[in-house]
């Protein structure tokens, strides 16, 4: 699936690149194009979401380590 889902915005970056050297004023998408690109985006904000809040959860995590002495 991870390779799927960057295909859009690749495909895209190219798209991007291409109007960019050729000068062009405008980029079309075709419906289907933007639904993907949308879909993907919305796809890595949620995978920033979820590690975002995961790192939070660690930072508030509390971890107690107990030592024994043994027969010292």
């Amino acid at each position: 699936m991870e390779h799927q889902s960057s295909m859009h915005l690749k495909k895209f970056n190219d798209r991007v690149q291409v109007m960019n050297q050729t000068n062009a004023r405008d980029l079309t998408l075709t419906a289907l194009d933007a639904r993907n690109l949308q879909a993907e985006i919305f796809e890595l904000l949620a995978k920033i979401n979820d590690l975002v809040e995961l790192k939070k959860d660690k930072k508030e995590e509390v971890i107690n380590i107990d030592v024994g002495g043994g027969n010292f």
